[in-house]
């Protein structure tokens, strides 16, 4: 199971195993150099330790590497752990986040570094995110987006990032769908064509970008797909010859109304 680079500890010293306070599960093979040790430089042997010793983590919470910290903080007593969210390391900081329990978390809310944030946007319940939807960083918000009540998405509506935009227009609630009709990113107007009822799509009809015609081809009513049998663009013209086969076509029901009666 040994591979990787050769074992040093974090600060590139060789590793001593006999002066390891750890020494007893070298003899009980729960450990050892090059595929298993808390105290290696290289993460896969430090997660592969706590894997197997998770009873060794709290003990580790304080070491100087780390990248030691933040594996035994996955396994170890969630009580431990709230210390953590001060630790000088994000990556430390941000799994205590992720384990602690949310109205413990909170507390990182306006923590400096992204990847905190980050991992509250993915944990945090629906009602404590709405402060993450104003998180200076885009990421940070996109995530929260994803996972938000679809109620507090038009506070996005206009926010910088079209990403995120975009995000909003597919899942926030149809009636908010017009603010975004004529966004300046055609992901965004496309999203909208995609769920915006059928009778509001006409000003999308219109719309300069080959691919919200197309979203709208594939929902116009008759009248509106007539007129995109003249769009400029054959994909356009056959997505809107198409919809009208389907609204031509009666539904499997009403065909086999008079079958066999």
């Amino acid at each position: 199971m040994a591979g990787g680079p050769d074992p040093v500890d974090w600060q590139g010293e060789a590793l001593d195993c006999a002066a390891c306070g750890f020494a007893g599960l070298l003899a009980r093979r729960r450990c050892g150099p090059g595929w298993s040790c808390a105290f290696d430089r290289y993460a896969p042997r430090i997660a592969r330790f706590f894997m197997m010793n998770p009873e060794a983590a709290e003990s580790c919470l304080d070491d100087p590497y780390p990248e030691t910290r933040a594996h035994a903080a996955r396994v170890a007593n969630i009580f431990r752990l709230r210390p953590l969210l001060g630790d000088p390391d994000p990556g430390v900081r941000a799994v205590a986040a992720i384990r602690l329990p949310a109205a413990q978390s909170k507390a990182a809310l306006d923590d400096p570094d992204r990847e905190v944030r980050i991992a509250l946007a993915w944990r945090m319940p629906f009602a404590d995110l709405v402060p993450l939807l104003r998180d200076p960083d885009p990421f940070v918000r996109q995530v929260a987006a994803r996972r938000a009540d679809p109620g507090v998405l038009p506070i996005l509506a206009h926010d910088p990032a079209p990403e995120i935009r975009k995000l909003v227009a597919e899942r926030v609630a149809p009636r908010w769908l017009e603010t975004l009709i004529a966004d300046p990113d055609p992901e965004v107007r496309r999203a909208v064509a995609r769920r915006i009822a059928p009778g509001r799509l006409a000003p999308l009809a219109r719309d300069a970008d080959l691919r919200v015609r197309h979203a709208v081809a594939e929902r116009a009513g008759a009248d509106l797909a007539r007129g995109l049998l003249d769009d400029p663009e054959e994909p356009v013209r056959q997505a809107a010859a198409e919809r009208l086969a389907e609204l031509a076509t009666p539904p499997p029901a009403e065909r086999n109304s008079d079958v066999d009666r």
